[in-house]
């Protein structure tokens, strides 16, 4: 039972916590009366209410940066920017409802700000991990050598900068927590009022991101930070201990409401897919096969299997150790078989970690746990290689529990689990990427927070692991979930294998994933599929970013010249086409991307029908203006036509009264 407070409210509070809600970013902690308190960041709240840059100097707890400030008010700054269609690219563009955007990922945020205003439910992002090498993004930021040893910038034809961060830049860190600033600041607006956030990152940043992200999303936000294996061989190239996890960073906008769907504990790994009276178990090879799996690493790992009616053994120890010969066990095959013919009446068959080319390997265990451990039970094969009962322990469990463990750990989630998949994919036995992410994590973080038409984005898609989960998901449940990813075309190395495959850049080995991807869905999943009340969608559309469609005439007409008058015949850039007029429509309308498009010819014209009637369009300079009767009767919510359609104000007017006789909700547009 709470105490009254017994006093008038305390408005000052109030309106922190309100302005908490819009700035999280702004709130910081000060003394008084020996307390410390919440407090406004002045100064940072004029940045966010400011077009120009604001300077300040005043100690504080915060995290801070060189360019912090700049890094805020691009993020808050418009952008004459649109989207632009690539139907040659997507695959059943006019209905799908996924979204593969190319470009800088910053540009699509700010490009979606409005459209997608508070309708992402997950955002799911593996962003660079600013280990020393290079990572590319844009940037605009005007420094001069002065200020900086090394200038690594190079300038595109719009003005922008093209940057390499690596560890000799003396902004190494500052750049890194820029880039990723003004982006979480720009995706903020995006995500609905139950929305989370699942973010992979190393050991090199984490500290920086969770300040960061703390700051953006608001502390009190933060769910936790998770531990994912994703090196199961315990190898690593470190110096002091084998690093065999990543981070994952979960924050969530409000906890109370957010729904966690609970994870079935009974359901084993199904990896592990037998069982005995002593527990479940999968069969695994004893022989290694690997780089540095030879025997020569390993010569007391490798020694004879001996089987006689399903019954394993080796010889003992002692003979072992008396006939072990180097030398000979090394490079006299005969000895071996000496060795196979000395005990071929005691036993039927005789093993050793052999492949057929004369490269020796070794055994997984050595010689004392063959004995020692009990849930070995070897058996044999259908390649003739000897195999064991290894046995799951707790952690081997799926992470389908009540409550999800901080530590996750399936042998799916290994890197070379993600490799395997790709190879598979490709039909190639070249890792395009260096450390993609596993299909089952991503599909196991959609799985317990996602619902069944969720919007999900990934704004550093990279090998699209996030769409292939998606999609997989959505074969399994039967859902509808929707992503949006966004990758800049960053180019391959040309002395890669991925560019001797014809992939010049990222984007193009994303789109051919997606596509053999859903080819193998469809194969492996045919029934299933025909019994959905939905079809599934595993197609996507394809938008790159450009510049307006609109000249400049159109946004400063008061700037207007003798020397550009032409352009006040059209304002709407000559290499433009409908449908990118229409995109940009769709897009200042503050409608979606995913919605159906139809297009008709009514009365020798192009209409483009969004969403039945939420939009119908018409950008054709010349217009039959009995097409009136036909558009108004379906009675579209909007309107749009193309300026330049009508030779007079009379004719525009005499359009629209004789629109709003036959529809009289309809809001009627013109660019």
């Amino acid at each position: 039972m709470q105490n009254l407070d017994m006093q008038t409210p305390d408005i000052t509070s109030m309106n922190i916590e309100n302005i908490a809600k819009l700035f999280p970013n702004v709130i910081t902690e000060k003394e008084e009366n020996w307390k410390t308190i919440k407090a406004i960041d002045f100064d940072l709240l004029k940045q966010q209410l400011s077009k120009e840059l604001v300077e300040d100097n005043e100690e504080r707890y915060t995290l801070n940066w060189p360019w912090k400030n700049a890094s805020l008010l691009k993020a808050n700054t418009p952008i004459n920017k649109t989207l632009r269609p690539c139907k040659e690219d997507s695959v059943d563009f006019d209905t799908t409802e996924n979204l593969y955007i190319e470009w800088d990922n910053f540009e699509v945020l700010k490009i979606l700000q409005e459209s997608y205003l508070w309708k992402v439910k997950m955002i799911y992002i593996d962003p660079p991990y600013n280990t020393g090498k290079d990572f590319v993004y844009r940037d605009n930021f005007k420094v001069s050598k002065d200020e900086y040893e090394e200038d690594l910038w190079t300038e595109d034809e719009e003005g922008w900068k093209l940057f390499k961060n690596t560890d000799t830049n003396g902004r190494f860190h500052s750049d890194w927590l820029s880039m990723m600033y003004e982006r979480l600041t720009v995706a903020r607006d995006l995500l609905k009022d139950d929305w989370v956030i699942f973010m992979s990152i190393d050991d090199n940043e984490v500290h920086n991101l969770r300040k960061i992200t703390d700051e953006v999303f608001g502390e009190e936000n933060f769910i936790s930070q998770l531990s994912v294996i994703n090196n199961l061989k315990w190898r690593s190239d470190d110096n002091y201990f084998a690093t065999c996890h990543e981070n994952l960073l979960v924050y969530s906008k409000n906890k109370i409401i957010i729904k966690w769907f609970e994870l079935d504990e009974e359901e084993m790994d199904k990896d592990y897919d037998s069982q005995d009276n002593n527990w479940f178990y999968k069969l695994i090879w004893l022989r290694k096969t690997w780089k540095w799996w030879e025997r020569v690493h390993r010569p007391y790992m490798f020694y004879p299997i001996l089987e006689k009616n399903n019954t394993f053994s080796t010889i003992t120890k002692d003979e072992f150790n008396n006939i072990y010969d180097s030398k000979k066990w090394f490079f006299d095959d005969s000895y071996i078989w000496e060795l196979k013919n000395k005990y071929e009446t005691l036993w039927y068959s005789f093993y050793l970690p052999m492949d057929t080319d004369w490269n020796f390997w070794r055994w997984r265990w050595w010689f004392e746990r063959f004995h020692l451990e009990k849930d070995i039970n070897v058996k044999m094969n259908s390649a003739n290689s000897v195999c064991s009962k290894m046995r799951a322990t707790y952690e081997d469990w799926s992470i389908r529990v009540k409550t999800s463990k901080t530590l996750w750990y399936k042998s799916e989630y290994d890197t070379g689990s993600a490799w395997w998949v790709l190879k598979k994919l490709f039909n190639t036995k070249s890792n395009f990427f260096d450390n993609p992410k596993s299909v089952f994590l991503l599909k196991d973080i959609l799985y317990i927070i996602s619902d069944k038409n969720d919007i999900i984005l990934d704004f550093f898609s990279w090998s699209g692991t996030t769409a292939h989960a998606t999609m997989q998901l959505n074969t399994e449940d039967q859902w509808n979930r929707k992503f949006i990813c966004v990758q800049i075309p960053e180019e391959t190395d040309e002395k890669s294998d991925v560019f001797k495959a014809w992939y010049k850049n990222i984007c193009e080995i994303w789109k051919e994933r997606i596509r053999r991807a859903w080819k193998k869905i469809l194969e492996e999943n045919k029934e299933e599929l025909e019994k959905r009340e939905t079809p599934l969608d595993t197609w996507f559309r394809v938008y790159k970013t450009d510049s307006s469609n609109m000249k400049d005439v159109f946004y400063h007409p008061s700037e207007l010249e003798q020397t550009n008058l032409l352009d006040v015949v059209s304002n709407i850039k000559e290499d433009r086409s409908s449908e990118d007029l229409l995109t940009q429509v769709i897009l200042d309308l503050g409608l979606t991307l995913d919605m159906p498009i139809k297009k008709k010819e009514i009365l020798w014209n192009t209409v483009y029908f969004v969403a039945w009637n939420s939009l119908v369009a018409c950008f054709d300079e010349n217009i039959n203006f009995d097409i009136v009767d036909e558009i108004a009767k379906e009675e579209p919510l909007r309107v749009v036509f193309r300026d330049s359609c009508f030779k007079t104000d009379s004719d525009r007017i005499n359009f629209e009264n004789k629109f709003k006789k036959i529809s009289g909700e309809s809001d009627i547009r013109v660019i």
